[in-house]
């Protein structure tokens, strides 16, 4: 599956091969002792993967369900009647096949995929960049997508990237990507990233936008064995990042469309973000115990009147 993808989740592996994630992750270092596979959080790539960039039949293999959950939950954060900036990306693309259910909408984009995906949408305006076309990515980079971008002023930008800390913040592995998405940042009163578990805790070549100017995460919720991801979170909660979590990553009614966050379909499967996330020294129906108390979450406030929707806000470590 590394070979023919370029990389997969431990989750997709695990439901392929019907185990679970534990026998996958120690089979896994298995491959990785034989110099078969590189192993990154929350899955595998191919070795010296880490600065390779997949192309787009590779990404859009992985994590399909969490981001299809994370789409949902992202949709419901945009009103009827604005203006927006979507950048390129896997991710993107499914927040764009939701966001043509938006009435006076104005989306801005470099992105070919999104404008596809909105092309015969009632009531939504699509203004794409200028430049050269990526063909990895299917996406307009260079200085004529960079100068079509100055001047324009949204209200929010929504963007994906190959990996995101708390220390760097959102990062890709190409630098023209990085330069058009920096662009993109500058238009927009807010910047919103959409990041699956797996990009939590991972690091890329160059940097798109500082932890300092992303104002909300929309990402799903990692495994309970994932210290990692979930360590991350609350550091960049620390430094003032909204967390926005998704209740369907891989659950049964992840792919059957978007729904208002809070509200149950009719199998009683809950959509929207979780009320809480799991951090180091926590793990579900496992009170915490021994070395003190674990850090807390402020309870769930709401996004928006329009949304409806719950935010799992991460509060901040008292120093």
């Amino acid at each position: 599956m590394v070979r023919a993808n370029g990389a997969v989740s431990l989750r997709e592996l695990a439901r392929v091969v019907q185990t679970s994630e534990v026998t996958v992750r120690r089979d896994v270092r298995a491959l990785e002792a034989e110099g078969l596979l590189d192993r990154r959080h929350g899955g595998a790539v191919l070795p010296g993967g880490f600065t390779r960039e997949s192309g787009f039949p590779q990404k859009s293999h992985l994590a399909t369900a969490e981001k299809t959950a994370i789409a949902d939950l992202a949709a419901s954060f945009v009103d009827e009647g604005e203006a927006i900036v979507v950048g390129a990306g896997t991710t993107t693309q499914e927040l764009a096949r939701r966001l043509a259910r938006v009435p006076g909408l104005t989306v801005v984009t470099n992105s070919l995929l999104v404008a596809q995906a909105l092309a015969h949408a009632n009531r939504v305006e699509v203004v794409m960049t200028g430049g050269t076309l990526r063909g990895s990515n299917y996406a307009l980079v260079g200085s004529g997508a960079e100068q079509s971008l100055q001047g324009l002023r949204v209200s929010r930008a929504f963007l994906s990237g190959s990996g995101l800390t708390a220390e760097r913040g959102l990062s890709t592995s190409n630098m023209l990507s990085a330069s058009v998405d920096r662009a993109l940042v500058q238009a927009a009163g807010e910047v919103v990233v959409l990041a699956d578990h797996t990009k939590l805790g991972s690091d890329t070549m160059f940097q798109t936008v500082p932890t300092d100017v992303i104002t909300r995460l929309v990402t799903d919720e990692p495994p309970c064995h994932d210290d990692r991801a979930a360590t991350e979170l609350q550091a960049l909660a620390d430094q003032g990042v909204q967390i926005a979590v998704t209740a369907g990553g891989g659950g049964s009614g992840a792919g059957q469309g978007p729904g208002r966050p809070g509200q149950e379909s009719a199998a009683g499967d809950r959509r929207g973000p979780r009320r809480d996330v799991p951090l180091p020294g926590q793990r579900r129906n496992h009170p915490p115990g021994g070395g003190g108390p674990a850090p807390q979450l402020r309870s769930a406030t709401p996004l928006s009147e329009a949304s409806g929707g719950r935010v799992a806000d991460l509060a901040p470590r008292r120093r």
